[in-house]
Order: structure tokens, then sequence, then C-alpha cells
């Protein structure tokens, strides 16, 4: 069931369509983009104007990272950062908590 676009939205999708690129291309994940669009441009959600953010990004041929591959590189540093501090226990309980996140999101995507 597709929502209706509220009437105080004014911009156009076009409009739309070249702000995420715009922030795409400063380095901006896709859901800092949708908090921006809220919070600057009063757009509550970009699948208002016809298409969601990531939609926008591949049509555009833009790579952005998804959660899976911003976690590994999470992942990466916090084992870098435990091979010289053995003794960081927040930090590994970091690492615990971010494995239970990249387990998840494997799990999410073979289904």
């Amino acid at each position: 069931m597709a929502e209706a676009k509220p009437t105080w939205i004014k911009m156009k999708p076009e409009e739309l369509k070249k702000i995420v690129v715009d922030l795409s291309k400063k380095g901006e994940s896709p859901a800092k983009i949708g908090l921006i669009l809220r919070d600057k441009h009063g757009i509550p959600k970009a699948k208002l104007l016809g298409k969601r953010i990531t939609q926008i990004l591949k049509e555009s041929k833009i790579e952005h990272k998804d959660e899976e591959k911003m976690t590994q590189e999470k992942l990466k540093q916090l084992r870098e950062h435990l091979a010289k501090n053995k003794h960081d226990y927040p930090a590994q309980r970091s690492l615990t908590k971010n494995l239970w996140s990249l387990h998840r999101l494997t799990k999410a995507e073979q289904k």
C-alpha cells in the first residue's frame, strides 16, 4: 500500500534525487542521508517521493557502504586494537556485540 504524498512537501522527486546524490558524494551513508532529509529538508521519508534512498543511489551508479561492510570494518579495527591492548574489556565487549550484529545481518541475507 503506497503512502500518499503529504501536501506540505513542496520538493519534486528530481530535487530529492539531486540532494541524495550530492550527499552520497560527500560520503554520507543512506541512513545518514535519510536523517539529513528529515531534519534539514522536512522530508519524513524519501519513499514518499517515489523511491528509496538506496534505489536512487543504485540508479545513479553510486557505490555506498551497506551496514555489513561498515560492521566488518569496525570488527577489523577492534581486532587490531585488541591485539595491542589485551586488557581493554569494554573493547572486547564491543567486539562481541559487533559479531552478533554481523551474524544477524548475514542470517537476514540468507532468508
